[in-house]
């Protein structure tokens, strides 16, 4: 297992032609190693997420627009390897989590968004005429490994799209690797699709999704039993409202095989996902059925069952529910009322704290009221915005085809410990422990309604994480128009004593994450 940081990241709308949709939704890292292993243990990163910008309302609208279409909502080797430290970056103030992977032989570094709510691999390629100067793109020349298919390929996403050619090579990230792992090789993207050193998307939904009908990565690795555990965890910190939080910060900790047990208290509550009915299929993205949510400690009536179809998305910053509920929801509130310049929005008394709390079957999950609020529609109105918005406005789809009706993104997640299972198929949510800034209190159950609080920004150190360090020389993606060339200055070796966040001896993998705000509605 290991734990990854993550950066920010915004995107806009400028779709490409003739790209048929699919789904997506970013990171850093310094690395640390303990002694190999028959089997991979888990691998624990530190997170760094990017703070200090401030989005103005109308970025929330667009965000929203991207996310509707994301959803269709609008017409093996079992030997531990060697890891690599890396720079770790955050963009846009909590707007999206990232994290590094190597590509190629020898191994090209490049930062990927994390998501949840896609699952294909893709990376810029040196050939793309439409991407930044300053994007890191992948030399396929340059990998003795690269093996092109020379099928051309599109994806299209909320927030834009890319094209380009399927290929496969080895992709390492920290300890685990895969020698042949397909991917797309981006020869085409839309204008800020990706911003500053990320490069591309790592998908983590199941391969039913994926465009380029490619195992998913952490896929892979679960069946080549890579994995101490077949599972991923997310923790997300929080610099939405900190007046002095900088542009970089630590943004959390993913964790690829396992949990970090220093992360969470008490149980893990796991919920199966659901069975869906034909011609869904059996695994797509991460769903559960939202069963009951409170507002202001009261019950509020949704609709339940299939209709209530949730995707818990990593890659999404608000949380989007059908018209009738969220109306619902903010009815509950007083003084909300619609935003008529943002369709499908609300706003409420900026003096007012918005407590929601959201039941997938069990215990009722309290949302921190500063994930609710974000910020006044301008600069001289009292009314602020809310962070759940109509997802289905304008929409026809039925749940049938195993679309989600609500799309749960960081409102949400940032106020949990996630864990995402393949075997059996299901999600789970913890309280977070003291050290994630969790105030230690037991969730409700969904019968049992609670108010939330304010709860103070969390800042946790990169020394909190991990005493352990240990990086081998890797290649880093060159900026397009260069060629990549090794980085020693980028490598060190050390060997630790481990990670005070293993539930054993691990290799410890510090990457950076851009903790997000609403980067990840846009993938």
């Amino acid at each position: 297992m290991f734990f990854l940081l993550f950066s920010s990241h915004r995107r806009r709308l400028f779709p490409l032609p003739n790209m048929v949709p699919t789904i997506f939704p970013l990171s850093l890292l310094t690395l640390f190693l303990l002694p190999p292993l028959s089997v991979a243990e888990p691998l624990h990163s530190s997170l760094f997420r990017r703070a200090g910008y401030r989005h103005d309302i109308s970025y929330y609208a667009k965000a929203a627009e991207h996310l509707r279409a994301k959803y269709g909502k609008t017409i093996t080797s079992k030997s531990r390897r060697t890891v690599a430290g890396f720079d770790t970056t955050n963009q846009e103030a909590d707007a999206s989590y990232f994290a590094s992977i190597n590509i190629g032989t020898p191994p090209q570094q490049f930062d990927v968004i994390l998501d949840t709510g896609s699952s294909d691999l893709w990376v810029a390629d040196s050939s793309c005429s439409s991407c930044s100067r300053v994007t890191p793109v992948f030399n396929d020349k340059g990998s003795s490994s690269f093996d092109s298919s020379s099928q051309a390929t599109s994806i299209q996403y909320g927030s834009g799209a890319v094209q380009g050619q399927i290929g496969t090579d080895t992709v390492s990230m920290g300890p685990f690797k895969v020698p042949k792992q397909t991917f797309l090789v981006a020869e085409r993207l839309t204008d800020g699709l990706i911003d500053g050193n990320v490069s591309g998307i790592m998908g983590l939904a199941f391969q039913a999704i994926a465009s380029t009908n490619a195992v998913p990565f952490w896929q892979t690795l679960t069946s080549n039993k890579q994995l101490d555990s077949p599972e991923f965890s997310f923790f997300l910190t929080r610099f939405r409202n900190d007046p002095n939080a900088s542009e970089e910060e630590p943004g959390g900790v993913f964790t690829l095989g396992g949990t970090n047990s220093s992360l969470f208290t008490g149980d893990i509550e796991f919920l199966n996902m659901p069975s869906l009915p034909s011609p869904a299929p059996s695994a797509s993205f991460w769903l559960l059925q939202l069963s009951a949510v409170t507002v202001q400690g009261k019950n509020v009536k949704i609709t339940t069952g299939n209709s209530a179809l949730s995707a818990i998305d990593t890659g999404t910053t608000l949380i989007g529910g059908p018209t009738e509920d969220v109306a619902a929801i903010w009815a509950a509130v007083p003084g909300s009322q619609p935003v008529p310049s943002m369709s499908g929005f609300f706003s409420f008394p900026c003096d007012t704290d918005v407590s929601v709390t959201l039941s997938f079957g069990g215990k009722a999950w309290p949302i921190n009221t500063a994930d609710m609020n974000l910020g006044a529609i301008d600069r001289r109105s009292s009314q602020c915005v809310g962070g759940i918005f109509d997802l289905g406005a304008g929409s026809n789809i039925g749940s049938a085809t195993g679309n989600p009706n609500w799309v749960v993104g960081d409102t949400f997640l940032k106020n949990v410990y996630s864990v995402f299972r393949s075997s059996p198929p299901s999600i789970g949510f913890a309280q977070l422990s003291s050290v994630a800034g969790g105030s230690g209190a037991t969730p409700a159950s969904s019968a049992d309604p609670v108010l939330t609080t304010p709860s103070s920004t969390l800042t946790v150190p990169t020394s909190a994480l991990t005493d352990t360090t240990l990086a081998s020389e890797t290649t880093t993606g060159a900026p397009n128009g260069s060629t990549a060339t090794e980085n020693p200055s980028n490598s060190s070796s050390s060997k630790g004593n481990g990670s005070p966040y293993s539930r054993a001896v691990v290799s410890t993998l510090f990457v950076s994450i851009a903790a997000g705000v609403l980067v990840t509605c846009l993938l």
